[in-house]
């Protein structure tokens, strides 16, 4: 899942980046909040993760401009700015969640999972299709009761399909999800992940609609 993160303070940053990527997220890490501005307009993100405090332009500033151009994607604000009427301006603005600082790195995580529920309209972590379970917070995976070995990014992409079951998804859309700036992506990648999950899942679970991209059925 791709997410931005924007955090001008170079040690904080630097621990959240590392800690949501051993998560499992593909994160992407500026500390400019025009930068950030201008990244949200040409890049596709599930998930920002927002300090208010930053150079070039204010965290609520970045926040409101990406809610005036009718985007939807996720927003926790962590911020050192701890009183009640900041919080509130904050999610008045259109945050999803608000974090003070100084905060725990599970309860971010935990944090993130609940919001990616909530927006998917899920009262429970789980993803539930054709006797394959997804479990977003121990990151395992069963099929018909026994759990499954898979990978991080095959983890991740099958999470992406469940989450929008019904939809078409891309190859270029699942590697935009899935990878942050300067990775390395080899033309087949997806195709990979996609084939090692075909042998672990059951049959036709994933279908390739040809020419467009992947898709697991509803019913």
């Amino acid at each position: 899942m791709r997410l931005l993160l924007v955090e001008d303070d170079e040690i904080l940053g630097d621990g959240l980046k590392s800690g949501l990527t051993m998560e499992g997220y593909a994160v992407d890490w500026l500390t400019d909040g025009k930068q950030a501005d201008e990244a949200l307009q040409t890049h596709s993100y599930e998930i920002l993760v927002l300090d208010l405090n930053l150079p070039g332009m204010d965290g609520l500033d970045v926040l409101r401009a990406l809610r005036k151009r009718k985007d939807a994607t996720l927003v926790l604000i962590l911020t050192a700015r701890d009183t009640v009427n900041d919080r509130v301006i904050g999610l008045d603005s259109g945050a999803d969640d608000f974090v003070v600082k100084p905060f725990d790195m599970n309860e971010i995580c935990a944090r993130l999972r609940a919001l990616i529920r909530r927006h998917g309209g899920r009262g429970t972590p789980l993803l539930e299709h054709k006797g394959v379970v997804l479990d977003p917070a121990s990151h395992q995976v069963t099929v018909a009761g026994k759990v499954v070995e898979i990978s991080q990014k095959e983890f991740e992409v099958l999470n992406f399909l469940l989450a929008n079951k019904g939809s078409v998804i891309s190859r270029a859309r699942l590697e935009e999800t899935l990878y942050s700036w300067n990775s390395e992506i080899e033309s087949n990648t997806v195709e990979v992940h996609i084939h090692h999950l075909r042998k672990k899942l059951p049959a036709k679970f994933i279908r390739t609609v040809r020419g467009v991209g992947y898709i697991i059925d509803e019913g």
